[in-house]
């Protein structure tokens, strides 16, 4: 059962409102799930490794920050 207009019956929460949430759920827990490889990387002593983290859980935080500034001004302006 698919529909493709926003309707919100069953949430209350629009589509765009509703995509936006779950990305800024999905960056959020990425970032804390890299952080234990992150660990792991290093009780290894993998540097490489722990640093292609890093940079994957900065651009997860980056992705959280933005989708939440977005989700935002969605939500007070509308």
């Amino acid at each position: 059962m698919t529909s493709t207009s926003e309707t919100g019956d069953v949430t209350g929460t629009r589509d765009r409102d509703y995509n936006l949430i779950w990305y800024v759920e999905a960056c959020l827990s990425n970032a804390l799930r890299l952080e234990q490889y992150i660990q792991d990387a290093e009780r290894e002593k993998d540097t490489e490794v722990a640093d292609l983290f890093r940079k994957a859980q900065a651009d997860s935080r980056k992705g959280a920050e933005l989708g939440k500034q977005l989700l935002r001004a969605r939500l007070t302006s509308g």
